[in-house]
């Protein structure tokens, strides 16, 4: 029969420390699953969308719940960078049009938006967008998709206009932005 020999006290403390250290790693980790699990359910009721690649795609794009309501602007940040640069009165649009959804000046979701009038984003923010539209669609009756688009693309429209025609002057809508329009009607269904 061996005889137990008791660790010497040294050792016991190199091994404790290991294991709290272990565990904290472990803790932290489990902090960060259940922060981000509940970042997705905001995300979800926020949006009003259980789809997981939608969510999955915003988490990408780095939204929170927060930031959410710029998201609905992208429609028209798309339009107004159609020709490659967003004129003053486009400007303006997007901003008044943020304005009316509630977003204040100097909030983080104001941040994100003018982060986007300054720099032209990437096609993966527009594919989320249509993603997202798909997904809240296939949960609305036609009366209610039809209602959603006539108002996304009237606004869209709008910041289309407002850089004017030519000189300024009328309401043309350029070839680009015309483009832009029809690739956001088709993202709806119908």
């Amino acid at each position: 029969m061996t005889k137990y020999r008791p660790l010497n006290p040294d050792a016991i403390k190199i091994e404790e420390a290991f294991f709290a250290e272990e565990n904290a790693k472990l803790l932290e980790k489990l902090r960060q699953e259940a922060r981000a699990k509940e970042r997705r359910e905001a995300l979800g009721a926020a949006l009003r969308v259980n789809d997981e690649h939608v969510i999955d795609a915003l988490v990408a794009l780095d939204l929170y719940p927060e930031t959410i309501v710029a998201f609905g602007l992208v429609p028209l940040v798309e339009v107004a960078w159609a020709d490659g640069e967003i004129s003053p009165k486009e400007r303006k649009a997007i901003l008044e049009a943020a304005a009316g959804r509630g977003v204040e000046k100097g909030s983080t979701t104001c941040e994100l938006l003018e982060n986007w009038l300054q720099r032209k984003h990437g096609p993966e923010l527009l594919q989320t967008w249509k993603h997202y539209v798909g997904a809240i669609a296939a949960q609305m009756d036609a009366e209610t998709v039809n209602a959603l688009k006539e108002r996304v693309l009237g606004e869209a429209r709008a910041v289309a206009e407002a850089a004017g025609g030519i000189l300024g002057l009328g309401f043309a809508v350029s070839a680009s932005e015309e483009k832009v329009l029809e690739d956001l009607e088709g993202a709806f269904p119908g």
